[in-house]
């Protein structure tokens, strides 16, 4: 319940009641550009000074790991929107690239849902958030490709879009600069870039629960299998999450991270991907199933219910 409660996911409820009652609501368009520069930046800093921590022996094994769960995740995704949903190949292995790359937003969340209550969280959860990113996109053209029709796949252009995309470059840049900054140069950003991080991710998600309305209204047209898709992934996702971070001896709330990140969705790097990878996929099926259907879920309901589970694995394995 407490999640339900905090300010942050409010803020988005809030957005998602002004898009659904046709509110004159908006937040403007640069500052909405503004927020989201400022959230992936944050993000890889508190990540790159939290890896300057650790030592390549410590992470070796967990990214390891979330490697092999990023390649995996959209080929289940794959074959269930082929086998029981009956989608074309360019239209599930898009969607499938969807759900296996990752939302940074609801990685923000998690991250403050779980400072809230005290958890302790790996230093290097973001490095597991930039792995999780690529791969997947990778595998859904492959997967695209696969049946030997469309178009001939602009290798360097998506890789171009991939690695020197915003949020990826983004991601990237801060872990790097969080990484070699000195400690003394860290603090005097520190009250713009994590004191006021959680002010900035309020307002963000009014604005993504305003988008999100517009996605939801869509919905209906997209069908029932696609509404259950949205809902049902992320939960598989999350619990193959869990798996892979018990095996790689994640902690706690480790473990809920990376079944946060496994159970969520791209809607910023992953649409940009196949736009230029897949043109023929249906662009209101994968964005209406990440930003519509399955972000709402996970912010409101999945993260405290991956929590939840994360803990109740860890108790009985202890």
């Amino acid at each position: 319940m407490g999640n339900l409660l905090d300010p942050a996911v409010l803020c988005f409820v809030a957005g998602l009641v002004a898009g659904l009652s046709r509110s004159e609501l908006r937040l403007p368009r640069a500052l909405y550009e503004t927020l989201s520069v400022y959230l992936l930046l944050a993000i890889g800093l508190k990540g790159g000074v939290e890896l300057s921590r650790s030592s390549l022996l410590q992470i070796a094994l967990p990214l390891a790991g979330t490697l092999v769960l990023g390649l995996s995740i959209p080929v289940v995704a794959f074959l269930i929107l082929r086998r029981l949903g009956r989608l074309s190949r360019p239209d599930s292995a898009a969607i499938a690239a969807h759900y296996g790359s990752v939302s940074a937003v609801t990685f923000a969340i998690v991250l403050e849902y779980l400072r809230q209550s005290g958890a302790v969280v790996e230093s290097y959860s973001a490095v597991m958030l930039v792995i999780l990113e690529i791969p997947a996109i990778g595998v859904g053209i492959l997967l695209a490709k696969g049946g030997g029709s469309g178009p001939d796949v602009g290798w360097r252009k998506i890789a171009r879009e991939l690695f020197l995309g915003k949020s990826v470059f983004l991601l990237l840049g801060g872990l790097v600069i969080g990484a070699v900054a000195t400690p003394a140069g860290m603090e005097t950003i520190t009250p713009l870039f994590f004191d006021l991080f959680k002010g900035a991710l309020a307002l963000f998600l009014l604005e993504m629960g305003l988008v999100a309305s517009q996605r939801l209204a869509e919905v209906r047209s997209v069908g029932f299998f696609l509404l259950a898709f949205g809902l049902a992934m992320p939960l598989i996702s999350a619990g193959m999450g869990i798996g892979v971070a018990l095996l790689v001896g994640l902690s706690p709330g480790g473990t809920t991270v990376l079944a946060t990140l496994a159970a969520s969705a791209s809607y910023i790097a992953a649409p940009a991907a196949m736009r230029i990878a897949v043109p023929e996929a249906n662009p209101a099926l994968y964005l209406t199933a990440s930003l519509g259907i399955t972000f709402p879920f996970n912010v409101i309901l999945g993260i405290p219910l991956y929590d939840w589970a994360s803990r109740l694995v860890h108790q009985l394995g202890g």
